[in-house]
């Protein structure tokens, strides 16, 4: 594939208007869920990517893997139609149903994969790496569509919302979403959204936890994500809270 940065530059410019971003920060519902989402897809298909199928255990361990981030899926599509499609739909009427249909094809999308999932733990030992192979590239292309779906999400719907509601709306319909995910999944997704924020960002959600949350809360989070996260990148995530380094955590 050639790529012609004249291509690249009229891309950028004909989108520039549609991928702005406000010259004042405005509450973003999506930055973080989907840093999260896209470095929970990138890891659960390079890990299926290079799998051991002669390995059993290794070989269920990953299945189990695309099972959980299918089942992640498949409830973010819920979250967002409840809270974010409903808050367009009542304030821009039409605004969210071009990517609420898309929608539609990523739910149908995941029951197929989960069907591919399911037939290629009953696969013989010798089938497995044809069928694992077949069930990759399937995933790739869920991930290829979910990335674009993302990027249209994150322009086209931020619009509207920035139009539509202040801030203070947004962080209550922010809000209102995270109190509707039981413990177990908001644990699941915090483990992949605390490492992949910015350290800002990361600092931010993490003072806000620590100012709402049962102390328990807080630690089993900060105990959760500490191990995927650089040394450096705790230390500076301690000394941003005003947290004390526990010696031998940290080398």
């Amino acid at each position: 594939m050639n790529i012609d940065p004249r291509e690249i530059s009229a891309l950028i410019a004909a989108h520039a208007d549609a991928s702005a971003q406000p010259a004042v920060p405005r509450v973003d519902l999506y930055v973080g869920i989907h840093k999260a989402l896209r470095a929970l897809m990138a890891h659960t298909l390079l890990a299926l990517g290079r799998m051991d199928v002669t390995d059993d255990e290794e070989f269920c361990s990953h299945c189990e893997r695309v099972m959980d981030l299918l089942d992640l899926c498949r409830s973010h599509l819920h979250h967002e139609n409840s809270f974010v499609h409903a808050a367009l739909e009542a304030r821009a009427p039409g605004s969210s149903q071009v990517l609420e249909r898309e929608h539609g094809e990523h739910e149908a999308a995941i029951t197929a994969l989960a069907a591919g999932v399911t037939q290629l733990l009953g696969c013989t030992h010798a089938v497995r790496p044809a069928a694992t192979q077949a069930l990759y590239r399937q995933l790739a292309l869920f991930i290829a569509h979910n990335f674009e779906h993302m990027h249209a999400e994150e322009t086209a719907h931020n619009s509207a919302l920035w139009a539509h509601y202040s801030d203070e709306e947004l962080m209550d319909i922010h809000n209102a979403l995270v109190a509707s995910i039981p413990a177990h999944e908001m644990m699941a997704i915090l483990r992949w959204l605390v490492p992949f924020m910015s350290p800002p960002e990361r600092t931010a959600m993490l003072a806000d936890m620590r100012a709402h949350a049962p102390a328990p809360v807080f630690t089993a989070v900060l105990d959760s994500v500490q191990p995927h996260l650089t040394p450096y990148e705790w230390i500076k995530l301690m000394r941003s809270l005003d947290l004390p380094v526990v010696p031998g955590l940290v080398h």
